[in-house]
């Protein structure tokens, strides 16, 4: 009886079939031993909750605290909700946290086809592409990309700009506007050197900015503020997503987790502060696949700790 209530629902197989009471006890059978079906669901009736049913008791109710928590989880599927269950302390199957999710209806956010919104200005003149579709960097503050999006409030319209640091994938700078003007981007450049110089870099003359050719990332006064800090410049061509594919795909996650699935906000102020929260969110607890699963705060401290002891860089793993 524990035999068949420890592997009911258990997938097997390259065609992730369950095992069911019935198939189990057909099975048991054919080796001698013979249990009808109806035998094991008496006896589980007698015994109350099997095991099973007590671990699946824990696991949702893990998962719903953690829901709970912060409505930003509930944009996480299972394998990242499964990774957040682990770091918290939980030692549970992935495919048990698949289950239980499919069984409770919940599920993560999926990602929507976008509409571009880079408009180049022929007359500008563009850096070179520096990237070429390369988007590894091997420490932080090597390689920025950036880009702007869209995003519908009940005032109108509002654009959100981000920068991202290659390394670990980490939001280092962002802005919401009214209007998608060089001031958008501007302003969110200085975020991410105010934050860099903030956490002690001093030096990001080895730093390529890269970004779409869009007319605010090829406007005057966006090439001076990177030049007066040393930064180089690199622009993709013209109406080819792939060339800034990794700051488009932060602009995706930013939609499909905190716009699309949410009323409209008020205006621009409210969308900042929601912005905000989804920020330190992304970086400081949301696990990212390309940092081995880690967030990516802490593949950077983890990145700084291997340079100051280079022996013991699983400690913070």
């Amino acid at each position: 009886m524990e035999f068949i209530s420890a592997h009911q629902h258990q997938r097997v197989g390259a065609d992730g079939l369950k095992w069911g009471v019935e198939s189990m006890c057909a099975v048991l059978s054919e080796f001698g031993v013979t249990i009808a079906p109806s035998t094991y669901y008496a006896h589980r009736a007698r015994c109350g909750p099997s095991k099973a049913d007590w671990v699946d008791a824990q696991v949702i109710d893990a998962i719903y605290r953690l829901r709970r928590s912060n409505p930003l989880y509930r944009v996480l599927g299972a394998r990242k909700t499964w990774i957040v269950l682990r770091t918290n302390g939980l030692d549970v199957s992935r495919c048990a946290v698949e289950r239980v999710m499919r069984e409770m209806g919940w599920r993560g956010a999926c990602k929507r086809r976008r509409v571009r919104t880079t408009i180049a200005d022929p007359a500008a003149t563009r850096a070179p592409d520096r990237v070429q579709r390369r988007f590894v960097a091997q420490a932080p503050d090597r390689l920025w990309v950036a880009d702007f999006t869209y995003c519908r409030t009940r005032a109108g319209w509002a654009y959100t700009a981000f920068v991202t640091d290659v390394y670990a994938r980490k939001i280092v700078g962002w802005k919401v506007a009214t209007e998608m003007t060089q001031r958008l981007v501007t302003d969110a450049i200085n975020h991410a050197i105010d934050a860099r110089k903030r956490s002690g870099t001093t030096d990001l003359e080895s730093l390529i900015h890269h970004s779409d050719a869009g007319s605010q990332y090829t406007a005057i006064a966006f090439t001076e503020r990177l030049a007066a800090e040393g930064i180089l410049p690199s622009v993709g061509s013209v109406g080819d997503s792939f060339d800034n594919a990794l700051a488009e795909s932060v602009n995706s996650s930013y939609k499909t987790e905190l716009i699309d699935h949410q009323p409209l906000y008020p205006g621009a102020t409210e969308l900042s502060l929601a912005t905000a929260e989804w920020v330190a969110f992304y970086n400081r607890r949301r696990p990212n696949g390309y940092c081995q699963d880690l967030t990516p705060d802490r593949a950077e401290a983890l990145y700084y700790h291997r340079q100051r002891h280079p022996q013991t860089e699983e400690a913070l793993r």
